[in-house]
């Protein structure tokens, strides 16, 4: 049974906890505590050099690391990833769109709000709001002629791109003047279901977080 080293608060693992969900695999979780350094550890440091959640170890001890790859190894032979040459390849660009504009945009403006850490990193937010205006306002674009972002099935694009840009308003952006993406975003709700909820900072002492949601 393949295990996946997890933070039940971080969208990252809940990309993945919503796959392994729609395709029926079962796993073991193992909940890394990352705020008392355990993904700093020489044992997390074998199974990802970076040292960040998620990982899925497989059966026979081999780690995949980044929740994008991970991703597109699970969907490997299944409809979330298009066997078709050109769709496949649009599935890839928005995985690495959301990696270079997304998480690190809008993951990282929602954590230091939720944790309360966005006075300390006050200098880099307005450039990462700005940022964030950018992608949500290329996700709307993207959609404008399509149910969603490769032709009309759910994919891990998904996926991967809803995680964390669908939570943009827990850091103060408001989505209504993007009708595409919020016309998305409710799609992709419902084809995921309601089994996979997101886990406030909260639920961890340790985050110190200064938000309850």
């Amino acid at each position: 049974m393949f295990t996946l080293h997890d933070y039940m608060p971080s969208q990252n693992g809940w990309k993945v906890r919503v796959l392994l969900g729609l395709l029926d695999i079962p796993y073991h979780s193992r909940i890394v505590s990352i705020f008392e350094g355990e993904s700093r550890t020489e044992a997390f440091l074998k199974l990802n050099p970076v040292g960040a959640i998620p990982v899925l170890e497989l059966d026979d001890g081999r780690p995949i690391a980044e929740s994008n790859a991970i991703l597109t190894f699970l969907a490997e032979g299944t409809h979330f990833l298009p066997s078709d040459h050109y769709l496949r390849a649009k599935v890839m660009q928005w995985l690495f769109f959301e990696q270079y504009h997304v998480e690190p945009v809008i993951g990282s403006l929602r954590f230091w709000t939720l944790t309360g850490r966005l006075e300390r990193n006050q200098s880099m937010v307005a450039g990462k709001r700005e940022a964030a205006t950018r992608a949500a306002a290329a996700i709307d674009r993207g959609l404008t002629d399509s149910l969603f972002l490769v032709g009309r099935e759910l994919t891990i694009a998904d996926i991967a791109v809803y995680a964390y840009s669908h939570r943009a308003e827990d850091c103060g952006f408001s989505l209504k003047s993007y009708p595409a993406f919020v016309a998305w975003s409710e799609r992709v709700r419902d084809a995921i279901g309601a089994d996979y909820p997101v886990y406030p900072y909260s639920i961890d002492p340790h985050s110190d977080a200064g938000a309850t949601r």
